[in-house]
């Protein structure tokens, strides 16, 4: 990887790119965000990609893109495409924990591939641990999110650790130092999937709009197929 956020990529698990979207490319998102939400949860969205169109050009955009290929060595996909919103009405906390599950059309026995779980309908299942680590994370905010905002917690480096039993996450919860991930609105939070990570409840809550895009590079194993898929890279608003 030879871009300046590269190495600090690969030693931590995370860094923030700054300013990757415009004023403008935000108001346009949050905009169809909010029209897209007001139809369920209005602080979440599970498989946006597939609900929102605006928001699958995005994460085939080539500057995302990119930033993909380069975190992966190698061609990247956007797999997975989540949006939430910490709100006075929906002020949640989440745990230490890896991502350790992709969205696939139907269960398939397959060596390797498991426990297998469902999600608002959606197939999820946990691949093999060498599989695991070829993801990347882009987290685009559309918010300002400070210490009071609820932001992202990391521990750095713990991505490098493989698959982490629940004793192993509470060894290394206290064993390490955490960081927390602080950006403004238009900022990418790029990360390794595997990387532990938490978040609090706002202590001021207010508007925290992410959208989170999962990129692949290798594809699942014959007969299985992703729940969404999009390849890049294309011309979009990026």
């Amino acid at each position: 990887m030879s871009a300046d956020w590269a190495t600090e990529f690969e030693e931590n698990g995370f860094t923030v790119i700054r300013g990757v979207i415009s004023r403008e490319q935000i108001a346009h998102l949050r905009g169809v965000l909010e029209e897209a939400a007001s139809a369920g949860k209005p602080h979440a969205i599970r498989n946006v990609l597939n609900r929102v169109p605006d928001v699958c050009r995005l994460a085939m955009g080539c500057g995302l893109v990119r930033l993909a290929d380069e975190a992966l060595e190698g061609s990247a996909f956007v797999i997975r495409g989540l949006f939430f919103d910490k709100t006075p009405d929906a002020n949640w906390l989440v745990p230490w924990h890896q991502d350790l599950t992709i969205a696939v059309t139907e269960r398939k026995d397959i060596a390797g591939f498991g426990p297998w779980s469902l999600k608002e309908g959606v197939t999820h299942v946990q691949p093999p641990e060498p599989w695991l680590s070829r993801r990347f994370a882009i987290r685009l905010h559309l918010d300002d999110c400070a210490e009071d905002n609820g932001p992202l917690r990391v521990l750095p480096g713990t991505h490098k650790l493989g698959r982490l039993s629940a004793g192993d996450i509470e060894r290394f919860r206290v064993e390490r130092c955490e960081q927390q991930a602080l950006v403004a609105a238009g900022d990418a939070l790029v990360m390794s999937p595997m990387l532990l990570h938490a978040s609090s409840a706002a202590a001021v809550p207010g508007h925290r709009r992410v959208i989170h895009l999962e990129y692949a590079a290798d594809p699942p194993p014959t007969g299985m197929d992703w729940y969404e898929f999009a390849p890049g890279c294309v011309n979009s608003i990026l």
